[in-house]
């Protein structure tokens, strides 16, 4: 709507605002005081004539009503800039649902023991299969990908992109790392390094692994102790069935969860592994929150100009040829 539409004063336009100035409204009950000090000083310095004249010449005339065009638009120009000075506004306000994500640093062993074949096809590609469904499950959540064996080695820091993640997933294979072995401790140490500094308030490491820690330079006490300072859960899944070839020792899986208010999860099939990661998504929830949004117009400056053109046309009326006119 233009600036010098007359809808600006309808009652309806002026009911849809907020006022930020309100109190600038008392300055409505200065204007008839003004207008009765003006006439008090002005009636005491007037001069009367008495004349004697026939009533006809009092009949009402075009330049009789003139005269009040000049206080008639300068009491237009208080008006619009007392409405300027209470500053209407239209506010629209909404609420927005945000998400205050988890960061999740997701460590999987690629040893040579995770191709046994009691999970199918194997170990190793159950474990990437439902790695994928589990990222698939996240939602506003940063993932880190961490490969370990004898070593470690970071395939991806904290990320959203999970079509990424889920290449980097795909990827994973037992020749990425040449030193044998299974260092639990180190493959803690290394989600603890991604997850250490940022600023999320929910920091969990999940690490698959088929055995107890051989190797490394990190012993896994010393790596739940800084999981621990720094507010980091744990959660731990033993993955295979105990056969004659290959047994499943838990004993330092079961350990990291229980020290760092995290779980132990069993997984002796796909089916198990996938309820696992399931119930992870359960325990793990994003939260959402409310944020309330306020957009807020400002109108003041509608009620400036029609006051500014108010006082010029007073001020016009004032000192022009009608100026005799309008006098009082």
């Amino acid at each position: 709507m233009i600036w010098y539409s007359f809808n600006w004063f309808s009652v309806a336009t002026l009911r849809k605002f907020e006022w930020a100035n309100p109190y600038f409204f008392w300055l409505f009950l200065l204007i008839p005081a003004l207008f009765f000090l003006k006439w008090v000083f002005k009636s005491q310095r007037k001069q009367s004539l008495v004349l004697s004249v026939s009533n006809l010449s009092f009949q009402a005339s075009l330049f009789v009503w003139l005269r009040y065009l000049v206080p008639f638009f300068y009491i237009l120009g208080i008006i619009c800039l007392v409405l300027a000075l209470a500053r209407p506004q239209l506010v629209n306000q909404n609420k927005e649902k945000y998400a205050e994500g988890i960061d999740i640093a997701l460590a999987i062993d690629i040893s040579d023991s995770m191709l046994a074949k009691d999970l199918q096809p194997n170990r190793l590609e159950a474990a990437k299969n439902i790695g994928k469904e589990f990222v698939d499950g996240r939602a506003n959540d940063r993932i880190a990908l961490v490969a370990f064996a004898g070593e470690t080695t970071t395939l991806s820091p904290l990320t959203t992109d999970y079509e990424l993640l889920k290449e980097y997933l795909n990827s994973l294979n037992t020749s990425l790392i040449k030193t044998s072995g299974t260092a639990i401790g180190m493959a803690l140490a290394s989600c603890i390094n991604k997850l250490r500094d940022v600023p999320s308030k929910s920091k969990i490491a999940i690490i698959i692994s088929d055995g107890d820690n051989t190797t490394g330079s990190i012993a896994p006490e010393i790596a739940i102790e800084l999981a621990k300072t720094f507010g980091i859960r744990v959660y731990t899944i033993a993955i295979g069935k105990n056969s004659g070839e290959e047994v499943i020792d838990e004993k330092t899986l079961k350990m990291l969860a229980e020290k760092a208010d995290g779980q132990f999860f069993r997984a002796t099939d796909n089916d198990a592994l996938s309820k696992i990661f399931s119930r992870i998504n359960l325990l793990e929830k994003t939260i959402f929150k409310d944020q309330g949004i306020k957009d807020v117009s400002d109108y003041y400056y509608i009620y400036l100009n029609w006051s500014i053109l108010f006082f010029l046309i007073s001020l016009f009326l004032k000192f022009t040829f009608l100026g005799n006119i309008l006098e009082d």
